[in-house]
């Protein structure tokens, strides 16, 4: 059972149901799970592993609100591994090259029908989708943990890059997997994921105390005298 209370709330949170910083009540999920608190605690415990939840001190366990560093290293991550299967990737068969042309379908039906929630799970399955072709639990695995991390990202620091551009970004990767062109196909997505990166708004200024501290020059006053 915990795996499958891992799964639910994962899910939740790469759908965007779940947002960064929301708390999560051991008491209440053990109530709508019908579990004890020890098996929602074990399915929280493996989140944490995955860096999708965190525990506070007395305060309890909440969705992660990823840093500017985080960010930084989840797309680089993401990068690395979508452009190193692809690069390396067999050209796919017809019936994965047809998996992935009824996502794009379903993905195109979901941009026109601004279907928001349904969007956001599309856009991260699409990538899990062709790692998927490789048969690899492992990589199918991370792929599905970088994906939810990637959404929290978008959903704290609001992403700018819209979906139908993810979407046309998605059909030119798709169509160039479907020639079996895998060295094109391996550019794109890296180019894909640069450009993503580059939507989201992460505010790096320095935060209000260390902005005093620079405006009175506390720095310069010896032995702490002003």
């Amino acid at each position: 059972m915990p795996k499958g209370i891992e799964a639910t709330l994962l899910s939740a949170v790469v759908e965007g149901r779940i947002k960064p910083g929301h708390r999560l009540s051991e008491n209440q999920l053990a109530e709508a799970f019908g579990v004890s608190r020890t098996l929602v605690r074990e399915a929280l415990t493996r989140l944490e592993a995955r860096n999708i939840v965190m525990v506070k001190p007395r305060k309890g366990w909440f969705v992660v609100e990823p840093s500017a560093e985080e960010a930084a290293e989840v797309y680089a991550t993401r990068r690395i591994l979508e452009y190193g299967f692809l690069i390396n990737s067999a050209p796919f068969t017809a019936a994965q090259i047809a998996d992935l042309q009824a996502h794009i379908d379903e993905e195109r039906k979901a941009v026109d029908a601004s279907d928001k929630t349904r969007l956001t799970y599309l856009m991260g399955d699409f990538h899990v989708r062709i790692v998927k072709q490789s048969g690899n639990a492992t990589l199918v695995e991370t792929m599905r943990t970088l994906a939810a991390r990637t959404n929290l990202i978008s959903l704290r620091y609001q992403s700018e890059h819209n979906a139908l551009a993810s979407h046309k970004d998605h059909v030119e990767i798709f169509e160039a997997i479907a020639r079996g062109d895998m060295k094109t196909a391996a550019r794109l997505s890296f180019e894909h994921l640069e450009d993503v990166e580059a939507g989201i708004m992460i505010d790096t200024s320095p935060d209000a105390i260390e902005l005093l501290k620079n405006t009175l020059r506390l720095d310069e006053a010896p032995n702490g005298r002003g």
